[in-house]
């Protein structure tokens, strides 16, 4: 049975970081697309990062591109979004999804196969 769990969120001042992690687990970590997804108050969850084994390559939204790095730690099943920069309009619950194959981008969040519950970020100015 694949299971992950999100951490890392909380409260951070503007300008601060934070860093995410996607711990999975019940499956092979080494074919997998791992996407981060945000919904801030009132508006659609989008995606912002994700990463595929297929060649390793990372993605990244426009929003997020230059302050946010997408990183795989294959030996401890994780998955890390440092965020840094932080501005009080990235405040949003951060998801988590999972596909467990090697497959390009994913910027879909129902097209996963396993979709985290969400933690929460919160950036003051």
């Amino acid at each position: 049975e694949v299971q992950f769990v999100e951490s890392g969120g909380g409260l951070v001042q503007a300008g601060g970081s934070l860093r995410l992690s996607c711990e999975a687990s019940g499956f092979t970590f080494d074919r997998y697309v791992i996407g981060w997804f945000r919904q801030a108050p009132g508006k659609d969850r989008e995606g912002i990062s994700c990463i595929s084994s297929l060649d390793g390559s990372t993605y990244y939204k426009h929003s997020v591109e230059g302050r946010f790095t997408i990183t795989s730690d294959n030996a401890k099943n994780t998955v890390y979004l440092q965020m840094n920069s932080l501005k009080p309009e990235d405040t949003a619950v951060y998801y988590c999804a999972v596909e467990t194959d090697a497959l390009p981008a994913m910027w879909e969040f129902y097209e996963y196969d396993y979709r985290g519950q969400g933690i929460q970020v919160t950036v003051s100015s």
